[in-house]
């Protein structure tokens, strides 16, 4: 399980407009990476509105954002487009990155048990260190919590 002050695993995946993302090429700034389970559900669709709500103000943090889901680029490319989100969203189709970043976890749904993404934040410091998780987040506020604490 990854800490705070650890190095943040370099990812390499999709974005939403089918385009290759690396994380270490956002090296020189600091990065809110955020895990979500599922691209325009309930929980992810309130926390994505948040940050896009909040973007100017990450922005004049100096805090770039950036979503990822197990989701399909297409899915994310419709999300995206849905909620007008001014932000780049990755697919992790594959799930390399929640297993990189320890999120992808047992889930217990009304006693069903499932793999899938536990909602979890990173913030990435310019020199690539975490300087910040934030584990099992609540949806709402979240944006909030961690813009405060930028």
């Amino acid at each position: 399980m990854l800490k705070e002050g650890d190095r943040a695993p370099d990812i390499r995946l999709h974005t939403d407009t089918g385009e290759e993302f690396q994380l270490s090429n956002l090296k020189g700034r600091r990065v809110v990476l955020y895990f979500y389970p599922k691209a325009d559900t309930p929980g992810c669709t309130v926390e994505a509105c948040e940050f896009r709500d909040g973007i100017r103000a990450f922005a004049q943090k100096d805090a770039t954002v950036v979503g990822i889901s197990p989701d399909k680029p297409s899915a994310q490319a419709k999300f995206k487009t849905r909620y007008d989100l001014p932000f780049t969203l990755l697919a992790d189709e594959d799930k390399t990155a929640a297993q990189a970043y320890g999120v992808w976890k047992e889930k217990n749904l009304y006693g069903k048990k499932s793999m899938g993404v536990e909602r979890t934040t990173f913030v990435i410091g310019p020199d690539g260190g975490i300087e910040k998780i934030y584990s099992k987040v609540k949806a709402q506020g979240h944006a909030a919590k961690v813009l405060a604490e930028l």
